[in-house]
């Protein structure tokens, strides 16, 4: 908690950030344990915590939890965090000895091109639609959020409504996470090396709001960098402009960078050059597998 003050504090010393406010103890929702490890010995120095088994202990006291993964490796920090629901977790970070090196691609690659249609589209025209739970359950949302706004805040039918509306944000949550970790497992099976685009994704949510936080790209491209050997290509590569097939750019394809494209004429890429036309989103994913295969150096063939 001192660490916090002090890195607010510095903050706004340095004009980062404006002078820290005081905050009640139940707007903090975690705090951090941090282990010194005496390099001889390999033990712990008493620093608060201890795991042993499904059990933790800190300050005096001992907690059973639940075990979702494996601890491999030296305990560095715990972080005990609290969510809206008051259910609380344990966030471990530990140090491998050996991290595994990623394997290099010489089996089957892909290149994905991420859209706000087709969630993702492959250079081999593997087409994955998302889900959107968010947008599934909006009805639901504004309408427990309407109710939430009549009651009196701080009464029990408030914390009640309250704890309604977390309870279906957290349901979307659980269900987009468990449809990111299988797909990221599906893939890594399917793929020995994934090229995707470096995408700024606070520009385009600034562009499209809502359905960008709905799909939610850089989630999901987190679970899966863990799961495969993931290459990403520079942003600003202009993989919707160029032909997958001559490799021609055309500057003026494209320009109105706020249309989805709900037709299927405005989702065709047509070359002026060499007339290739084929789905904007297949003809990005093969210029994206092409530059990714030449980063990794290994040989490109273009699907036919």
């Amino acid at each position: 908690m001192t660490e916090r003050i002090d890195k607010a504090f510095k903050k706004f010393f340095n004009k980062q950030a404006k002078l820290p406010r005081f905050k009640k103890v139940a707007n903090y929702k975690s705090f951090t344990f941090k282990s010194q490890i005496d390099k001889k010995t390999g033990l712990n120095k008493g620093v608060g915590f201890e795991i042993k088994d499904n059990v933790v202990s800190f300050n005096g006291y001992s907690y059973k939890f639940i075990k979702t993964y494996a601890l491999i490796g030296q305990v560095k920090t715990l972080t005990i965090k609290r969510d809206n629901m008051g259910d609380y977790f344990l966030c471990l970070v530990c140090e491998l000895e050996n991290n595994p090196n990623k394997q290099t691609a010489c089996g089957k690659s892909v290149g994905f091109d991420f859209g706000l249609r087709t969630f993702l589209t492959g250079s081999d025209n593997t087409k994955i639609e998302s889900p959107l739970f968010f947008s599934q359950y909006l009805p639901l949302i504004k309408r427990l959020s309407k109710n939430l706004s009549k009651k009196v805040k701080g009464s029990n039918n408030f914390k009640k409504a309250k704890k309604k509306l977390a309870q279906l944000h957290q349901k979307i949550k659980h269900l987009r996470t468990d449809f990111f970790y299988k797909l990221a497992l599906k893939l890594s099976k399917k793929y020995q090396s994934i090229f995707i685009e470096d995408l700024n994704m606070k520009a385009m949510q600034k562009l499209w709001g809502r359905k960008v936080s709905d799909i939610a790209f850089s989630e999901f491209v987190k679970i899966l960098e863990n799961k495969a050997h993931v290459v990403k290509i520079d942003r600003f590569y202009p993989s919707s402009k160029t032909c997958s097939n001559c490799l021609c750019v055309d500057e003026n394809f494209n320009k109105d960078i706020k249309k989805l494209g709900k037709t299927d004429k405005e989702r065709e890429y047509h070359c002026k050059y060499c007339g290739l036309e084929l789905d904007r989103d297949l003809n990005a994913a093969i210029n994206i597998h092409r530059v990714g295969a030449s980063i990794l150096g290994v040989e490109f063939v273009r699907p036919t």
